[in-house]
């Protein structure tokens, strides 16, 4: 079965379950199967008027036609629509005739629309939302990495890892066996749908036995978690709220009824003096006085001292219930610190998601692209700046005034570090992305598909994701590719590039690759393969083919067609290079797409290469089309005279030996091969001129750099030079 019916089939059953949950639990039936039980339309009304918590109305709820099921079916579809749903390329008669695949796509609109969409309030789109949840809750978990919704969830650690964050008396996430994928994907299935009250809509296998788990039903099943979990955090918000108000108003209320008590007593107390000495009598004598006298002082050292006491302390207590009092209303200057920071912290999301988006639209040339991600990274300096600044200081002011909960957002400074962290690498990734794309267009002698090998063994090995590999990544990368190297070898191929590139990028690895894996054999190649077997010597012997283990066929073959001449002692020693120089020159004029090429042509790139004389030569085809032929050949120094000597609407070939500058300010030349095929040229004549090419690079041997172009811009002495210069 392939990965697209896998995936379908396990959309099918996941979708059901979820459809029969709502079903379920509004008293009607489950559904067995999606093509046969949504056919007639009725379980699709009954399934809106649950999701939309409205009726439909009149309906067919016994069909027979097709007409009435096709009622019952747009029906449906227009209350969708009306709802603000967008459905694509699915009518009534793709419901009613049982098209699994659109009915899979609306029904994954209809979870997107009410179950997962209420997820992007954090500016996020549904599933970047959900999967940010889950990448927080489940970031303090060793062994969990929450990358997507598919492979991440195969081995049951991430939700049992959610169901740990948020209701730990269920499991011990350190005591599961990490290793026992299915046993604990089992585990949880079982947790969520006992104590969580979150239906099963999976299978283990679904998530532990497949290559790659379907993203849609995984989300589907997920998104249950971030409700159920998220239902229960603002149940213990509003709780937490109501029990420290009721703390608050009970000490309150005790600390009032306690100095009511007291201040009751103490006047009492008061009145009972009061009343004590209004009805004492001075009988007039010194003894009496003497008495009363002492009466008094003893009061005031002792029964007097208690109540000024007591007197000092009920002060203190009304003091303390103006303060709760007081402390409570606190509330408005709590909610304007709540406000601060919320405001702050949802313009640092909002000018991250626009940066995201941006990011995300990308697009255009390769040059334009990477200018656009440029002009994005100029940004994140003031953004890292807000964040330390602005945003980080209200949220201590929050702490410093106890406030616990925030209404008016779902961030934190964590939060908001973590995302911006995100988006740093998402534009240093982009960057490198664009920056290898450029390297790859300008490799034009492998084909795409080694080309696409390539970067995906370098993007597989970069594990840092920095764009260059360390001298054991290149070492792991090559022996991937079936590329093994002795340890000397390794250390001055690695010392080397490093040498030439500063690091060992993209560009250096693909370059060493084009070099040992080059999709034809070139001449030069050819010949540096002969001079390997006869150890530099200008001839080799049948000794020598011998000990580089030819195929008998093979060294017959070399020995009867190598020119050969004998030695001292009789041996016959073949001279490879002149054959070879003759074999070069009759397989260029071999015919490629009809046409060969003229051996004209290849003495003036001979005269050229090896002469300096001739400045640059122009091919073309000849009038009867039956050859390439030399069109013109010139010593002038200027490139402004070789561009001028390009027709604006006919095709051309041309060697250049182009002198540039480097960096140290000494001189280089290096012979360019021109593929000029203008826009305005005749189409047949630009697919003559295609099919053609290979057959004079051929003839053309050790030319390093092409230059393709269509317009005079693409061959601009700037935009080529900057070409051969890259090239080495």
């Amino acid at each position: 079965m392939s990965l697209e019916s896998r995936s379908r089939d396990m959309q099918e059953r996941t979708f059901c379950k979820w459809l029969n949950t709502k079903l379920e639990m509004n008293g009607y039936p489950a559904m067995s199967s999606l093509v046969k039980d949504l056919s007639d339309g009725v379980r699709l009304i009954q399934l809106m008027e649950i999701m939309g918590d409205v009726s439909l109305g009149r309906y067919n709820k016994n069909p027979r036609m097709r007409i009435q099921k096709a009622e019952n079916v747009n029906k449906a579809l227009e209350f969708i629509t009306s709802r603000g749903v967008k459905l694509t390329n699915i009518g009534p008669e793709d419901i009613i005739d049982g098209n699994l695949k659109l009915i899979l796509g609306m029904i994954w609109t209809l979870i997107l629309r009410f179950t997962i969409a209420d997820i992007s309030e954090e500016g996020l789109s549904a599933k970047e939302g959900l999967l940010l949840w889950c990448q927080r809750k489940t970031a303090p978990y060793k062994d969990v990495n929450v990358q997507d919704f598919s492979l991440s969830w195969s081995d049951g650690l991430a939700l049992c890892a959610l169901i740990h964050c948020h209701r730990p008396d269920l499991l011990d996430y350190d005591k599961l066996n990490k290793s026992d994928r299915h046993g604990n994907t089992r585990l949880a299935f079982q947790i969520a749908a006992e104590h969580l009250n979150i239906p099963q809509l999976l299978e283990v296998e679904d998530l532990c036995d497949s290559n790659k788990p379907d993203e849609r039903s995984v989300m589907t099943y997920i998104a249950s978690y971030f409700h159920a979990f998220s239902t229960m955090d603002q149940a213990e918000t509003v709780s937490r709220r109501v029990e420290k108000f009721a703390e608050l108003m009970q000490s309150v209320w005790v600390s009032r009824n306690d100095y009511e008590r007291r201040v009751r007593l103490l006047l009492q107390a008061l009145s009972e003096v009061q009343a004590k000495w209004s009805a004492s009598v001075f009988a007039g004598t010194y003894t009496d006085a003497k008495n009363q006298s002492a009466e008094l002082t003893l009061y005031k050292t002792t029964e007097k001292r208690t109540w000024v006491t007591e007197k000092q302390d009920i002060a203190t207590l009304f003091g303390n219930v103006q303060t709760k009092l007081k402390t409570y209303g606190l509330r408005e200057i709590k909610e304007m610190l709540r406000k601060e920071f919320a405001d702050l912290a949802n313009e640092f999301e909002h000018r991250l998601h626009v940066i995201s988006s941006e990011l995300a639209a990308v697009d255009g040339p390769l040059e334009a692209q990477q200018q656009q991600v440029k002009e994005i990274q100029t940004r994140i300096p003031e953004l890292k700046e807000m964040l330390a600044a602005e945003v980080i200081d209200a949220e201590k002011e929050c702490n410093n005034a106890n406030v616990e909960e925030n209404d008016y957002t779902v961030f934190t400074t964590q939060d908001l570090q973590f995302e911006l962290d995100l988006v740093v690498q998402s534009i240093t990734k982009k960057l490198a992305f664009i920056d290898n794309q450029v390297v790859s267009r300008n490799m034009t002698n492998v084909t795409p598909a080694q080309l696409e090998q390539f970067e995906s063994t370098f993007r597989y090995f970069d594990r840092d994701e920095t764009n260059t590999l360390s001298q054991s990544e290149l070492t792991a990368a090559l022996a991937s590719l079936g590329i093994v190297y002795s340890d000397e070898d390794m250390n001055y191929i690695y010392d080397q590039l490093v040498q030439d590139y500063s690091a060992l990028t993209y560009e250096a690895f693909i370059n060493l690759l084009v070099d040992i894996m080059e999709d034809q054999t070139s001449p030069e190649q050819l010949r540096e393969a002969f001079r390997g077997l006869a150890s530099d010597k200008p001839f080799v012997t049948e000794l020598d083919l011998r000990i580089a283990k030819l195929p008998v066929q093979s060294i017959d073959y070399l020995r009867e067609v190598m020119p050969s001449a004998q030695n001292d002692v009789g041996e016959a020693e073949y001279d490879y290079e002149r054959w070879l120089d003759d074999l070069i020159i009759r397989v260029s004029i071999m015919q490629a797409s009809g046409i060969r090429v003229n051996p004209a042509c290849i003495e003036a790139y001979q005269s050229l290469k090896l002469g300096k004389k001739t400045k640059y030569i122009i091919y073309r085809i000849s009038d009867d089309v039956s050859e390439i032929i030399v069109d013109k050949t010139s010593d002038a120094p200027d490139y402004a005279d070789f561009v001028a000597d390009l027709p604006e609407a006919e095709c051309r070939w041309a060697v250049y030996d182009l002198e540039y500058t480097i960096e140290d300010g000494g001189k280089r030349n290096k012979l360019t091969f021109f593929a000029w095929s203008p826009d305005d040229a005749k189409v047949s004549s630009k697919m003559l001129s295609a099919s053609s090419k290979e057959a004079l690079k051929r003839a053309l041997a050790g030319i390093p750099v092409e230059v393709q172009g269509t317009e005079f811009g693409e061959v601009a002495y700037d935009v080529v030079i900057e070409k051969v210069t890259r090239t080495r």
